[in-house]
């Protein structure tokens, strides 16, 4: 089972994951420019370290510069944060989220048209 991780181990995992799983510090950085947060080096480097520590990334030194590879994929990571969700909020059943989200609108019947033929699809497979 994958640990917690905060919201902006996360904004840097998704830097990771957008460039395909491998980033330098200054690829990192690049992208955290991009936001209207304001980043600290040694903040980015505490979090960096959080999730080497945590088993999410690993790093590799590259002359002066280190290169952050994840280790956890970003569909594994969602699938089980997706899991989680479910069994906290919904007792692990996946129709009473899918029914709140029809009830509240949260999707358009487009959605759920292709929702419709992704399951025929995943069935014929």
């Amino acid at each position: 089972m994958l640990v917690q991780i905060s919201d902006s181990e996360l904004e840097l995992m998704k830097i990771i994951w957008a460039n395909g799983g491998t980033a330098f510090y200054a690829q990192i950085m690049a992208e955290l420019e991009k936001t209207d947060r304001i980043w600290q080096k040694n903040t980015i480097m505490t979090f960096l370290s959080r999730l080497i520590s945590k088993g999410f990334i690993k790093s590799h030194k590259m002359g002066r510069r280190n290169e952050y590879t994840a280790l956890i994929s970003e569909m594994d990571y969602q699938a089980v944060q997706t899991q989680n969700f479910l069994n906290k909020l919904y007792e692990g059943n996946a129709k009473g989220l899918i029914a709140t989200m029809i009830q509240r609108d949260m999707l358009t019947p487009d959605d759920c048209e292709e929702l419709k033929r992704f399951w025929e699809g995943k069935r014929d497979e």
